[in-house]
């Protein structure tokens, strides 16, 4: 009778996760954030630029692309990294204003946030995590 060993070698520990990690999200599906209100999915956690912005009513991620939104006409707005062209995202299904979208930013440094988007915290929630 042949005894599995105890010790496995790290490279088998790093194939194991990667697989097991694989399997669970045929499984669970992919992390996701949805509405607070609805639960409509909004966006993908790999969509996550940044979890470090500020919203209207705290903190805020910056997502590289959301789904099932509304966007609102644009309008310049006076942000805390200057002026920015922005337009509101809503929920598709439920109206929750979730957000923002950046169409143009006024200055050179703020370039890289244009056609990104500013999802509150306080309005989506995590789901299959």
């Amino acid at each position: 009778m042949e005894l599995c060993p105890v010790v496995s070698s790290y490279q088998e520990d790093i194939e194991f996760v990667l697989i097991y990690n694989c399997l669970m999200a045929d499984v669970v599906g992919p992390r996701m954030y949805s509405c607070c209100n609805c639960r409509n999915q909004i966006a993908l956690h790999d969509d996550v630029i940044s979890k470090s912005f500020q919203g209207r009513n705290g903190r805020a991620f910056l997502f590289s692309h959301a789904m099932n939104i509304m966007v609102g006409p644009k309008e310049d707005r006076q942000l805390m990294t200057g002026l920015h062209t922005v337009a509101d995202v809503y929920c598709c299904d439920c109206r929750e204003v979730l957000g923002w979208k950046y169409g143009r930013a006024y200055e050179e440094t703020q370039k890289y946030k244009e056609g990104k988007f500013i999802l509150e915290k306080s309005k989506i929630v995590k789901e299959n995590w």
